[in-house]
């Protein structure tokens, strides 16, 4: 039984992350809200989320469903899909490791969304652009690099070697530092133009992911969405860094 994504359509956001972790493992998956037929697209999303009788019930999207366990959060999902796709570590104790490497790129992520959405996410982009403007501009000058150099020095202090986060194999938190890097490059280009100079180990990361032969078709593939204003990462030119 194929696994079951569930996030909302055009969008690559947090769902994203999960869908790396999918593909590279070549496993089955469906894309459920992307899917058309009987429970199937945003309705067969909506109904668990409004489920009256599901004990599992998700409080939001990203969830996973396989078979009859529903699964919610990204870290959660990819600490349970880890050791199944062979993208975690054998040892239990990295394993934990590894899931807190990725709840701090969840705590990242939000301060990404909140450079767009500082005030509330019920109002539109348009109706916060002065506080957005200064946001991005603290997060591009201040949390941003806090950030990227915590990463760069978890991928150089690794015992194993800096070709990975954690252990000496490929894990899902790897694919999430690809996923940031690439979020980054978009959303703001003037302010990362110096990325890879300036985080060398983050890029040679992210080019080791993006040659993984799995990762490479799913670039290429029409699964792979592009980066856009309804995501997590959007280019607004005018939240970027100072030309």
């Amino acid at each position: 039984m194929p696994y079951e994504l569930y996030y909302w359509d055009g969008l690559q956001g947090r769902g994203e992350f999960i869908r790396l972790a999918l593909e590279e493992a070549g496993v089955e998956y469906v894309d459920v809200a992307r899917e058309q037929g009987t429970g199937r697209g945003v309705k067969a999303m909506m109904k668990i989320l409004k489920s009256r009788t599901e004990p599992q019930l998700p409080f939001a999207p990203p969830f996973l469903k396989d078979g009859n366990l529903i699964l919610s959060h990204v870290a959660n999902i990819l600490f349970y899909l880890g050791p199944k796709l062979n993208l975690a570590p054998k040892n239990e104790n990295l394993r934990l490791i590894a899931n807190g490497l990725q709840l701090t790129i969840t705590d990242f992520i939000a301060e990404v969304h909140d450079t767009h959405h500082p005030i509330a996410t019920t109002q539109y982009y348009e109706d916060q652009k002065g506080a957005a403007k200064l946001r991005a501009k603290d997060f591009i000058e201040h949390r941003m690099p806090k950030f990227l150099d915590y990463f760069e020095r978890i991928l150089h202090q690794n015992p194993d070697g800096k070709e990975h986060a954690i252990s000496n194999t490929l894990t899902y938190v790897d694919l999430s530092l690809f996923q940031i890097f690439e979020g980054l490059r978009y959303a703001f280009p003037r302010a990362t133009a110096n990325l890879t100079k300036d985080y060398p180990a983050l890029g040679a990361l992210h080019d080791k992911v993006a040659n993984l032969p799995n990762i490479q078709a799913y670039l290429r593939s029409d699964r792979r969405l592009d980066f856009n204003t309804s995501g997590i990462f959007r280019h607004y030119p005018e939240l970027d860094q100072d030309a």
